[in-house]
């Protein structure tokens, strides 16, 4: 059997972009790789060998009950392949029909760089191979893994990821009576709060500044928590200092942005979206929509201090706990 049959057969052709229907099975997975060991300045990407349909692809699985994708796409790396990651841009979400059945599958798929662990054999996954990029296309099962692999090889992949996140939701500012710059997160909030710490540590989050507002502070608290790091305060990326100064609110974002590790900053709905339009337009990259809610998060990617990928988290929680 060809590639291109076995892929039709195993239901791998992706949809065509005039089919509409919705997918009801949710998945994640991601483009695995590591620093060479024997050439810092050279990469290597895993892939797996699955026994039950003998084929070759990046790790991926369905998600949980209750589960994002970000969680998810880290989770199934771990259980696949032994291998702790960390997650950098989203490369692309792919809807194909599972065979047999009247379902649609949607995998979305990140870049994530290996940093510790080992392979051990499992009933899922029973071997793992290390290969250079020239290499990997050439072992993978289906087409639609190549066109992963194409995204992939667009933009450097030791890109260094800045995580910009809207506050928590934090009630009505006309129905609290106290100082606004006090307003606390409400119940809804202090859920989003909690539920951001597993997908900002899904990207490596290591360092915090945080708008010098309560509700700001409080979005990352718990994760500051976890960290065991604290929240420092920039009064410049509130709206009020933004708004007096947004030349120099724009030089602290990119200034925090280069202090390494994986800088988290958490501002306001009345900076976000200006921020990220002049950093976008300052780069050349065009920005996906987004709705900038509360609790959203931009997932920056950057390169050599350039941004050069911007991806866009509606939600910290899963689609099933949402609600306007």
């Amino acid at each position: 059997m060809s590639t291109s049959r076995r892929d039709v057969a195993n239901g791998r052709k992706p949809l065509s972009p005039d089919k509409r229907a919705k997918a009801n099975i949710f998945a994640a997975g991601a483009v695995l790789w590591r620093k060479s060991p024997s050439n810092p300045y050279e990469i290597e990407i895993a892939l797996i060998h699955r026994p039950r349909y003998d084929d070759w692809s990046f790790p991926k699985g369905k998600l949980d009950p209750g589960e994002t994708a970000i969680v998810a796409a880290v989770r199934e790396i771990a259980e696949e392949t032994g291998i702790s990651a960390q997650l950098g841009r989203h490369l692309s979400r792919v809807t194909y029909p599972i065979p047999g059945h009247r379902r649609l599958k949607r995998v979305d798929y990140w870049a994530a760089e290996a940093v510790s662990g080992e392979f051990t054999a499992n009933d899922e996954v029973d071997e793992l191979i290390w290969l250079t990029p020239d290499r990997v296309a050439e072992q993978l099962s289906y087409p639609m893994d190549r066109t992963i692999l194409r995204r992939f090889q667009q933009l450097p992949p030791d890109t260094t990821t800045v995580l910009l996140v809207r506050h928590a939701k934090a009630g009505s500012s006309k129905r609290y009576t106290g100082d606004d710059t006090q307003r606390p997160l409400d119940d809804k909030g202090l859920v989003q709060a909690d539920a951001l710490v597993a997908e900002l540590e899904a990207f490596g989050a290591s360092a915090i500044s945080s708008a010098d507002r309560t509700r700001c502070t409080q979005t990352v608290e718990p994760l500051a928590r976890r960290l065991g790091v604290p929240v420092h305060l920039e009064p410049l990326l509130s709206e009020e200092g933004y708004l007096a100064d947004p030349i120099g609110a724009r030089a602290r974002a990119r200034k925090i942005a280069a202090m390494g590790g994986v800088q988290v900053i958490c501002s306001q709905g009345g900076v976000i979206p200006d921020l990220m339009q002049w950093w976008a337009e300052r780069d050349g990259i065009e920005l996906p929509p987004a709705r900038n809610r509360k609790a959203s998060t931009w997932v920056l990617s950057l390169s050599g201090g350039k941004l050069v990928a911007a991806d866009h988290i509606d939600s910290p929680l899963p689609v099933t706990r949402r609600s306007d």
